[in-house]
């Protein structure tokens, strides 16, 4: 059975993870986490993405990214994913394949699941019993969003810079939304839609994702594949 092809639109947050081969590890000393973040911020301007939020755990990363064009996640992660590969290859004298593959994505609907999705992103140290507080994690994005430490890779989105009418007010509201865990519900409905490339949102605008691209983004009965178009034009107006 063919792969479903990723659901990729312009201007709407993407939710991405790539994990290890075989869940493996991908990152063995602090020098692989800040070159991945060196390059990753490099192709990120590169390509055209804004990175909002991320994580970097042993066997896999999350990301969650804006675009203006719906090629550019797959231009990313292929030259960083690439380039990546050569540094532990080279550094650990290994070969063959780091990544387990593809990666997997879900476009993500601002108004209602963007802001979880971040928490959901910087709370995976907290999840995976790594730390207690994902500002004891130094490889996430979570102390630069929170706690105002300065990370040239990030770029705010919209409705984080809703949040306050300056940095100190954004960072306290933010710190606000981590005094709980995120509802393990949520968290499967995120999971779901990262593995399977379905859009994370409500009806309509799962409805308008399928509209716009022509196929659907919710999981569907079995049989069948119905035709996969890789992107189409931008949305606007979901809520």
């Amino acid at each position: 059975m063919p792969r479903r092809a990723r659901l990729m639109l312009s201007n709407v947050p993407l939710h991405l993870i790539q994990r290890g081969n075989n869940r493996q590890a991908c990152f063995f000393a602090d020098e692989d986490y800040r070159f991945y973040l060196d390059w990753l911020a490099e192709y990120a301007d590169k390509t055209g993405c804004q990175v909002h939020a991320y994580v970097l755990m042993t066997n896999h990363v999350h990301m969650l990214l804006s675009v203006n064009r719906a090629e550019a996640p797959g231009e990313l992660m292929k030259a960083l994913g690439q380039r990546y590969v050569q540094h532990v290859n080279r550094t650990y004298r290994r070969s063959g394949t780091l990544w387990e593959g593809r990666y997997r994505s879900c476009l993500t609907q601002e108004e209602t699941y963007l802001l979880a999705c971040q928490r959901y992103i910087e709370l995976n140290p907290v999840r995976a019993g790594i730390v207690d507080h994902p500002g004891e994690y130094r490889w996430s994005s979570y102390r630069a969003n929170a706690q105002g430490e300065h990370d040239a890779l990030l770029k705010p989105h919209p409705l984080y810079n809703a949040l306050g009418m300056d940095a100190a007010a954004r960072q306290a509201a933010y710190r606000e939304l981590f005094r709980y865990q995120l509802d393990p519900g949520l968290v499967d409905e995120i999971r779901r839609a990262t593995n399977g490339n379905y859009a994370l949102g409500n009806e309509r605008f799962t409805a308008q994702i399928s509209e716009a691209l022509g196929r659907r983004a919710t999981p569907g009965k079995s049989g069948r594949p119905s035709k996969t178009v890789e992107s189409g034009p931008a949305i606007q107006g979901y809520e």
